[in-house]
């Protein structure tokens, strides 16, 4: 009943233009732009659609005014280490339960700060957005604006990575092998900053054809089912192999009795949904969290 009550809260704040706010009352959804994104300047008003159920469904729509909402820890489990969360959903709709609120929820009991992203939507019905010109510069200005209000979220901006699941590991995947450092001199505070991810975790990421890896990319974390379809099951194989050609420390989970979709639900009881306490552990492994990680 707390993610429906979630999402449902969701819908009703997309009707009457409220502030998202979580049950535990987290800061609001913070929009990626004031002024609106760029390209959508004039939709962003328009109301999100949301779909929910009691099983933890969560779809949401209609996105043209791009945010994070975020998902904080208690000032005495914090970390310092903070996730950029990308739902997937095919670039049709974003799967904001079992890929995005709960997983934030999730991180913050473990000492991470999340910021669960709403993208621009390249394949909705009717869309004029593309992944490399909307979704992505979507995907990099939520990097850029977590590290721009570091101080105020209490999160080191050298411990900020992205993490993604299917559509939006496609994301988080690309942002990590293309970035750049911000722009020293712009008038938005906000675009002086890296959009480069310090790690990524790449959860059964779509179009990994696209992905290539150099010296130069973060460290990955990277997780499937052995029953997902070719291009995830032996796609990731193949990118665990390209990070370790090119020295990049990598480390892959393929959980044999999953397939695609497993995301994160709460009192899961299977190897592929206690991923997150895998992925915490590589964080602490790789020297990616702080005091008390």
């Amino acid at each position: 009943m707390k993610r429906l009550s979630l999402c449902l809260l969701v819908l009703a704040c997309a009707i009457t233009a409220l502030p998202v706010v979580h049950a535990g009352d987290p800061p609001p959804s913070v929009p990626l732009w004031a002024g609106g994104a760029p390209g959508s300047e004039s939709r962003a008003g328009e109301a999100e659609k949301v779909e929910a159920d009691d099983k933890g469904k969560c779809n949401v729509t209609n996105v043209h005014q791009p945010s994070v909402t975020p998902f904080l820890p208690a000032p005495d489990q914090a970390t310092g280490t903070a996730v950029v969360i990308a739902p997937g959903g095919g670039h049709r709709v974003l799967c904001l339960g079992h890929e995005g609120y709960a997983l934030g929820e999730w991180f913050a009991a473990h000492g991470i700060a999340a910021f669960v992203l709403k993208y621009r939507l390249a394949r909705e019905e009717g869309s004029s957005y593309t992944v490399d010109d909307h979704a992505m510069a979507d995907t990099r200005r939520a990097l850029r604006l977590v590290r721009s209000r570091a101080a105020e979220w209490k999160v080191d901006p050298a411990r900020v990575g992205i993490i993604g699941f299917s559509a939006g590991g496609e994301l988080a995947g690309l942002a990590g092998m293309a970035y750049d450092a911000g722009k020293a001199g712009s008038e938005d505070a906000v675009e002086r900053q890296s959009c480069r991810p310090d790690f990524v975790g790449l959860i059964y990421p779509g179009s990994s054809e696209r992905f290539t890896v150099s010296p130069e990319n973060p460290p990955a974390f990277i997780a499937c089912g052995y029953g997902d379809r070719p291009d995830i099951a032996e796609g990731m194989a193949s990118l665990y192999l390209q990070y370790k050609k090119a020295g990049v420390k990598a480390e892959l989970h393929i959980y044999s009795e999953a397939k695609h979709g497993f995301g994160y639900r709460p009192g899961t009881t299977s190897a592929a949904g206690d991923w997150p306490l895998r992925f915490r552990e590589w964080l602490r492994d790789s020297g990616l969290l702080g005091q008390g990680g």
